[in-house]
């Protein structure tokens, strides 16, 4: 769970140019999309050029397959193609937990992601959490508001319920969740806004679809240098006072008990594990 997962890009599986280039983005990691960004005529084509793209170096950044639905001609094929060769495969509009069963047995030693994106699928997100082969969730707010008819609202409230539901069934079983994507590509601020929004509820990161995307993404998904110093801080101070016999903390005026210590060493790891990753 410290392997970062601030920026989390999406790149169409049947262009070669974007899948070379997203070797040496800063993205911490990749889903390589094989259902809406390919075309039903491109699928087959695009399949293959993934599977040689994969044997590429991508560093330390994890690759993801989203492969097509299984009610699809190709999803079968998508799967059977990716049982190796990628960190995880993403399962498109996962419903409930049986929806994994099918592609749990065509890739026994991959680690599955869900796409949630469906309204049963908020309803049932504790269900699909608990799926013993589920690493991760990814949230598809465009399908998502899509199926609850909608509108945008640059505070998200209409998405609130099932951001909420995917969350704590992600945290009650130990799963990744990150947040969908912010379509104004070119809105920095409304981009940042979003990205604070997720940060705040407790997300991992958020999914992107362009690299201009991802330094904002990044910063506001790693810990501030702030929130480092209190960690180092709170930890040293707890430390302290159980050498003295105390149960209790206290660092700038608030009272530090051992699940803030917990949350500051998570902290401390984070950071660390940013810092590897970007060498």
């Amino acid at each position: 769970m410290t392997r970062p997962y601030r920026s989390v890009l999406y790149i169409p599986a049947a262009n070669a140019r974007a899948m070379e280039k997203a070797q040496a983005l800063t993205a911490d990691a990749i889903i390589f999309d094989l259902e809406d960004a390919v075309a039903p005529a491109e699928k087959v084509a695009a399949r293959d050029l993934l599977a040689k793209a994969l044997q590429a170096d991508y560093g330390g950044r994890v690759r993801i397959v989203r492969i097509n639905g299984m009610d699809t001609e190709w999803g079968e094929g998508d799967a059977r193609a990716f049982a190796s060769g990628a960190h995880a495969v993403l399962v498109p509009k996962v419903s409930r937990g049986a929806d994994l069963d099918r592609v749990a047995a065509l890739v026994p030693d991959t680690p599955l992601w869900a796409m949630m994106e469906t309204a049963e699928g908020m309803l049932n997100a504790a269900e699909i959490a608990a799926h013993p082969r589920l690493q991760g969730m990814v949230m598809g707010t465009n399908d998502l508001a899509k199926e609850l008819n909608s509108r945008f609202r640059a505070d998200r409230l209409p998405m609130m319920a099932g951001l909420g539901l995917c969350l704590l069934a992600a945290r009650a079983h130990g799963r990744v969740i990150v947040d969908g994507v912010f379509n104004a590509f070119k809105d920095e601020e409304g981009l940042r806004a979003e990205c604070e929004q997720g940060r705040d509820m407790g997300f991992d990161g958020k999914t992107l679809i362009h690299p201009a995307q991802l330094a904002i993404a990044n910063e506001v998904f790693a810990p501030s240098e702030a929130e480092v110093d209190l960690a180092r801080r709170q930890i040293e101070a707890f430390d302290e006072a159980q050498a003295q016999g105390k149960g209790v903390a206290v660092v700038d005026g608030r009272i530090v008990e051992n699940l803030h210590v917990e949350t500051a060493r998570a902290t401390l790891a984070k950071a660390a594990a940013i810092a590897e990753l970007a060498g």
